[in-house]
């Protein structure tokens, strides 16, 4: 059954909102920044960044990121939102900290691993090779289609040679992340419940566009209102559809007016 898009279905959310609160958690490639050819190039509208800023105003508002946090949060630059970075390892906000320490002593074998990976695809144009505090990712957004399957295959050798890691995907990204019991999802509820939103009264809003963001999708199926930015969506847990971070804009924006009016 197709998705309903969130902008055409603000009646029924603002039902949904009546005598509630919303929090928002928000992914950033692919949700707030279109997709772009190298991970330094997606940087931040100022009209987006405005709309964050005034969100921040009235409701609690958290970027949860595959990004290093200390990355996504240079790019953004707004020192009330709460930031998540590296798939909820690492989360800094006002009056809250989480490093996850399980996490920190992948260190050495996710170095190994990268180094491995780039020794491999280092002769491929357009492969990148992503050192992260808690994961390595291997973009071929830039790589000719037939140099596709060395990409799969050097991330495929990797994963095997250091079964502590697991491969998750993305839009042309291969991730190998620490095997733990941790990810967007857990790391939502963990925020939750740390600024003591977990109440009858709250709904969280959760908006991403990729495949690691429908661990979140899950995670607040029975409970909050997932939201998928894509063109063309998939197989899903999310309840509406964005078109595109445009969209995605013009949602925050309505998503403070329904409040408002309530």
């Amino acid at each position: 059954m197709p998705l309903a898009s969130a902008l055409d279905s603000l009646d029924e959310i603002a039902r949904l909102l009546h005598g509630k609160r919303p929090v928002v958690f928000l992914d950033y490639d692919g949700t707030l920044t279109p997709i772009v050819a190298r991970p330094e190039l997606a940087v931040l509208s100022n009209q987006m960044r405005s709309t964050l800023r005034d969100l921040a105003r009235v409701h609690t508002v958290a970027i949860v990121s595959g990004r290093d946090r200390a990355d996504v949060e240079q790019l953004v630059q707004i020192d009330s939102l709460v930031y998540a970075g590296s798939h909820g390892f690492d989360i800094v906000g006002p009056g809250l900290e989480l490093q996850h320490q399980e996490g920190a002593k992948y260190a050495p074998v996710l170095s190994r691993a990268a180094d491995e990976i780039q020794a491999q695809v280092g002769g491929i144009e357009g492969a990148l090779v992503e050192r992260k505090r808690y994961a390595v990712a291997t973009h071929y957004r830039l790589v000719a289609e037939g140099d596709l399957p060395a990409i799969e295959e050097a991330v495929a050798q990797a994963a095997a040679a250091h079964p502590e890691l697991r491969r998750t995907g993305g839009k042309k990204v291969y991730e190998l992340r620490p095997r733990l019991d941790w990810d967007k999802g857990k790391a939502v509820t963990w925020l939750l419940e740390a600024l003591d939103l977990d109440q009858p009264d709250v709904v969280p809003f959760y908006l991403g566009d990729d495949e690691t963001d429908e661990d979140a999708f899950r995670a607040l199926e029975s409970r909050g209102i997932g939201v998928l930015v894509a063109e063309e969506p998939g197989t899903t847990r999310a309840r509406y559809l964005l078109g595109d971070p445009g969209e995605a804009q013009q949602f925050l924006q309505q998503l403070m007016h329904l409040e408002s009016t309530d």
